[in-house]
């Protein structure tokens, strides 16, 4: 299976954070995941990112993992990139699966840094010694979000990585309050002539027209909504800001709601399960449900959204 071309520093445009879709009984759904991928690719987006955070990578086993990155390949057929999350508490674990998505037809792989790394130079250290084992061949995507890791990534700490390490090439950058960190680290490109990366971000979208003004490529993250963040980044990218933040601000409802810590992925699987992306919203125990009152809260927001679409 060869690889759809690789991410490097010109990569843009919505990357969707998939989610892994589960049966009644726990086991990946793989009907599902047909579907879903020909959903995310009907929705417009430029790339998928399997494996992440919100994908519960952390409750699948090795063997279930490589087969779950093995069959979304296959249906996805180069038709998009394709980035793998390979974070692992083990350095050998990393690397051996982020060499088996790569053989495999992978475009990059995402790393975020390991519990426990407290200063600039021992994060420093951690990603260079991740970069020598992966070798000069695999691109890699910084995932910077310490509310879920508690590693604090500075920007003069993520200058001196893109100056030293090429195969650095993305940053998903969702530190929260994070605007002004992504204007210093386009400033550090702009006017100290460092590498110029590219900048997906995350947060599920929550402050999306802001970050793209302030020099963002993108997107990459799993709002169940994926054409709306598609059809906000074309319409910023042909300078047309008013009419994006217009149409975002129509779905801001469900972004708020969807992005409730701790509780977002069961409102996000019922979503994608509503639109027939999916046969079944169960996350893996331990997981987030939704309760009765939560589905009528969904039923509101959906047909308010509704009902504001017609409108325009």
């Amino acid at each position: 299976m060869s690889n759809a071309s690789l991410i490097d520093e010109q990569t843009n445009g919505v990357f969707v954070i998939s989610i892994t879709p589960f049966s009644e009984d726990s086991s990946i759904d793989f009907k599902s995941v047909d579907s879903l991928v020909e959903f995310y690719l009907e929705k417009g987006v430029s790339g998928i990112t399997i494996l992440g955070m919100m994908g519960e990578a952390n409750k699948l086993s090795a063997d279930e993992s490589r087969g779950f990155v093995k069959h979304f390949l296959k249906r996805v057929n180069s038709r998009v990139p394709v980035v793998v999350g390979v974070t692992d508490a083990g350095l050998a674990n990393l690397v051996d699966f982020s060499q088996y998505c790569m053989g495999i037809g992978c475009a990059g792989v995402m790393v975020a840094p390991a519990n426990g790394l407290t200063t600039d130079q021992n994060l420093y250290n951690y990603y260079a010694q991740v970069i020598e084992h992966l070798g000069s061949n695999i691109p890699l995507c910084y995932q910077d979000y310490p509310q879920s890791t508690g590693v604090y990534l500075s920007v003069e700490c993520f200058n001196r990585m893109v100056t030293d390490f090429p195969q650095l090439v993305m940053l998903k950058h969702e530190d929260c309050p994070g605007l002004e960190k992504l204007t210093q680290v386009r400033d550090s490109a702009e006017k100290q002539g460092l590498r110029r990366v590219s900048v997906l971000t995350g947060n599920g979208g929550l402050y999306l027209p802001q970050e793209l003004q302030r020099g963002a490529d993108g997107a990459m993250t799993g709002f169940a909504f994926p054409e709306m963040l598609a059809e906000v980044v074309s319409l910023h990218n042909n300078g047309e800001t008013k009419h994006a933040e217009d149409l975002y601000d129509t779905y801001l409802p469900l972004v708020r709601y969807e992005q409730q810590p701790g509780f977002g992925l069961a409102v996000r699987k019922e979503i994608l399960r509503r639109r027939g992306a999916v046969s079944c919203a169960m996350s893996r125990a331990p997981g987030p449900v939704l309760t009765k009152r939560g589905h009528e809260e969904l039923d509101q927001l959906i047909d308010r959204l509704n009902s504001r679409l017609k409108e325009h």
